[in-house]
């Protein structure tokens, strides 16, 4: 629950913030006549991100074993270089978000209702995608209880509550300090994920290693334990985890957390070296 809620709030604030800086600039410049065209926009992009995660679900449920976990372990994946480039991209582009998003909503009034449609669209639509995939892994990894769903609703509905406050100007928030916070917190989140999807890998036979454990401290650290069930839900710990599982965790973090953490300049020159 602890998990999925974070990810509600973070990814709910982002798409709310993104909403009401569009809609304080046609309510600023006097042209409320288009904001019906902005909230169709973002209606279609929520309503595409739930079919997505809708069909995400159907379409596991109905394969095999084995296809399931490989399914699952491929989506993780996907939903960790999500997250992960949503990370790194909030960070670098906050304080030019406002901007940015002011001058293509003007540009957008210019061509027509149809153009500010797409443009709503477009901007809440990639955030409802990445929440889609990465609600789903998370889901997926928790297991088949309501706890995903419940906290994933709270954080939205959390998200949505403080955009409003934040839009009326009844609470300031170090918007800066917020999403680097929450990004340190979902790097560890995304890390569970990856090992998760590692071990869906493991036991849809395509990688190696299912029995070959880093540790095993399921006595020490029941699964059913409230304290088992903490650690499962925010860093996604298997008592039972294998070598592949935790080398996967640990580089990811050690990797990412480290850039992420860097000065600007240091990390785009860390990046590019990396990814050379």
């Amino acid at each position: 629950m602890l998990s999925n809620a974070l990810i509600g709030l973070r990814e709910g604030l982002e798409a709310a913030l993104v909403v009401s800086i569009l809609v304080a600039f046609l309510v600023r410049t006097e042209r409320r006549s288009a904001l019906p065209w902005v909230w169709a926009g973002v209606a279609v992009a929520v309503a595409i991100s739930v079919a997505v995660g809708a069909l995400l679900t159907f379409t596991s449920s109905s394969m095999s074993f084995e296809a399931q976990e490989a399914f699952g372990g491929s989506m993780s994946i996907i939903a960790v270089g999500f997250v992960t480039w949503m990370i790194f991209w909030m960070r670098r582009t906050a304080r030019a978000l406002s901007g940015e998003l002011r001058d293509k909503l003007e540009q957008a009034l210019q061509i027509g209702s149809w153009a500010v449609v797409l443009m709503a669209f477009l901007a809440v639509g990639r955030e409802g995608l990445e929440t889609a995939v990465f609600f789903w892994a998370a889901a997926q990894a928790a297991g088949s209880t309501t706890s995903p769903l419940v906290g994933f609703v709270a954080g939205i509905a959390v998200a949505v509550a403080l955009a409003y406050l934040i839009y009326r100007g009844a609470v300031r928030i170090n918007l800066a300090k917020f999403f680097t916070v929450t990004g340190i917190l979902l790097i560890f989140v995304a890390a569970g994920i990856l090992a998760y999807g590692m071990h869906d890998l493991q036991e849809a036979n395509i990688l190696p290693g299912l029995n070959t454990l880093a540790f095993d401290i399921s006595a020490q650290i029941p699964a059913d334990s409230w304290y088992g069930t903490l650690l499962k839900g925010i860093f996604n710990l298997s008592p039972r985890t294998s070598v592949l599982e935790a080398v996967v965790w640990v580089l990811y973090v050690g990797v990412v957390l480290t850039l992420f953490l860097l000065p600007g300049r240091a990390r785009t020159a860390a990046t590019t070296s990396a990814a050379a």
